[in-house]
This record gives structure tokens, sequence and C-alpha cells, in this order.
């Protein structure tokens, strides 16, 4: 006798989603993970000395490692500007849910090795939960310093200046790396405590509200709230009705 999937709905079953992701934060997501997943595979390419040997990502676009690496870096920028002029209350709001701690946090970590695997996770407060909060101040401060060292490198062609910017580009690499591929490890929903967190991102954006109860409980309480209709007034019942003729 077979077992259905985690993932698996009964047939006919209403499914309970919540929509964890605009598509404009979705469409700038993966345009952010496009790129800077090519940077990674090319700046670590390049960096171990592999110039003279073209990569796969060299020889499906047909240009060398290095321009390729240049080029993906100025749609990097072109996208962290759009988003700034564009998305301007976006990243407010991100800034301010991400730079936001709370008391209780340090208890949510002591039980985050076990709750990967368990999924009981410690309550916590907010759109992200600490770790979240961590990764994303990282992410934020990594990748501006590759963005703006990354144009230094292609505008400056040597000196200290050079000097001090390569610095950069290289330590904020070995900063992000690790965190990147967490992130893509926590986000793919590989690990049993974020099963289905992947559709957050994916998929329009919905992801079942049992996963987002599990992960994000605060927050699916407050999306819970807004979505529950008014009750409507239907007018004085009749025993109000009555009561009121009674006493005129």
């Amino acid at each position: 006798m077979g077992t259905e999937p985690d993932d698996a709905e009964p047939e006919g079953a209403q499914t309970d989603v919540v929509e964890r992701n605009t598509r404009p934060a979705r469409w700038f997501h993966a345009g952010v993970y496009a790129t800077v997943l090519v940077l990674l595979a090319t700046g670590w390419w390049l960096g171990l000395g592999r110039e003279g040997s073209p990569s796969v990502l060299a020889r499906v676009t047909g240009t060398s490692d290095a321009e390729l690496h240049t080029l993906t870096g100025w749609a990097l920028a072109g996208l962290t500007a759009l988003a700034a002029v564009v998305g301007m209350r976006g990243w407010r709001t991100f800034w301010q849910e991400s730079v936001r701690f709370r008391h209780g946090d340090a208890a949510w970590f002591r039980r985050w090795p076990a709750a990967v695997l368990t999924g009981r996770f410690g309550r916590h407060e907010g759109r992200f939960d600490p770790g979240q909060r961590i990764a994303n101040l990282v992410l934020l401060v990594t990748l501006l310093a590759l963005v703006v060292s990354g144009i230094g490198l292609v505008l400056v062609s040597g000196g200290p200046a050079f000097v001090w910017f390569l610095l950069v580009h290289r330590w904020s690499t070995y900063v992000v790396t690790p965190v990147v591929v967490g992130h893509v490890i926590i986000a793919s929903g590989i690990l049993p405590g974020y099963r289905g967190v992947w559709r957050a991102m994916h998929l329009g954006g919905h992801l079942r509200r049992a996963d987002a109860e599990r992960v994000w409980p605060t927050w699916t309480e407050r999306t819970r709230t807004k979505e529950e209709p008014c009750p409507e007034y239907e007018g004085p019942s009749h025993e109000e009705r009555s009561s009121s003729r009674e006493r005129d």
C-alpha cells in the first residue's frame, strides 16, 4: 500500500493557501538569484585561476568567463537601481522587518537546529524569522559591497583604489557564498522543517497555510485577520422587532 507524499493534497479537497510574496517581489527575487548564481559561479572559477579554461557557462553563452562575470554584474547593478527607485516602499518594509529583533529570538535560535528536522520552531514575531533577519542583512550588505566594488574594478585600472576594491570584492565573496548556499538549501524545502516553503517565491507565491503557520506564525495570523470579512448587518432580528413593538 503506497502513501501520499507530504506535499500531496487529497483529491477534490479545497487547499487553504496564503500569498506570501507579490508578483513584483517574486520577479525581482528571481532576477537577483539568477544573476548572483552566475556571478558566484564565474567569480569562483576566475578566482581559482581557471580563466584559461572556459567554464560550462562560458561555453554555453559563447563568451569568456571574465566578460560574462562583468556583464552579469552590470545586470545586478541595474536590478538594484531599479528596485531602489520603483520599490522604495518595499525596501523600507524589508529593512524595518529585518532590523527589528525582539525578546525571545534567542530561544528561537536554541530550538532551530532540531526544528529544521522536526518543524517545531520557536514562536517569533514579524514577517521574517530571526535567522532570516540576519541572512537578509548579511545578503544586503555583501551584495551592495560586491556591486560597488565590482563597478570600481571596472572603472579603475590600477593603483591603491583598485587594490582596495579588489580586497572588498574578494572578502564579500567569501562572506556571501555560504549565506547564499544556506539560503538555497532552506528555501528549496528539502529540509523537513521547511517543507513547502519554496512555493512562497514560486508558482504564484502561494503556499499552504499550514506551512506558513509552521514557519511564520504571527505573519500568517495577521494575514488571516485581514482576509476575514466583516459581518454584514442584516437588520434587527424578529425578537428585537417584537420587543420594540411591545415597548411602543
